[in-house]
């Protein structure tokens, strides 16, 4: 079983047990997040496509931990206008487990 949910402004696509990184949450570690946005689950055979969600269907997950990625670099250049910038950023994440998928 499987499904298809949506967090931070992203798609993801989840089975029970799998970890994942997603947009910074406001759950401590250790705290349960339910997902309520879920677009479609799977069930062998059976399929729910939500009309955008699915009303009911809900996915509980646990937060691992949080944490920040990889430095990205931005560098902006204009040749011959003695222009240059450089800018990093590292984006904030929450790492959660998938605990449960129920729909109804």
């Amino acid at each position: 079983m499987y499904a298809v949910i949506k967090t931070g402004g992203k798609q993801y696509r989840v089975v029970q047990g799998e970890r994942l990184k997603v947009e910074k949450l406001d759950v401590e570690v250790g705290g349960t997040v339910t997902l309520d946005q879920i677009l479609m689950v799977s069930d062998g055979d059976k399929t729910t496509i939500g009309s955008p969600i699915i009303k009911g269907a809900t996915v509980k997950a646990t937060v691992v931990s949080h944490g920040r990625g990889d430095k990205v670099m931005i560098f902006k250049f204009r040749r011959r206008k003695h222009y240059r910038k450089t800018q990093g950023h590292r984006q904030s994440f929450t790492e959660i487990k998938i605990e449960a998928i129920a729909a109804k």
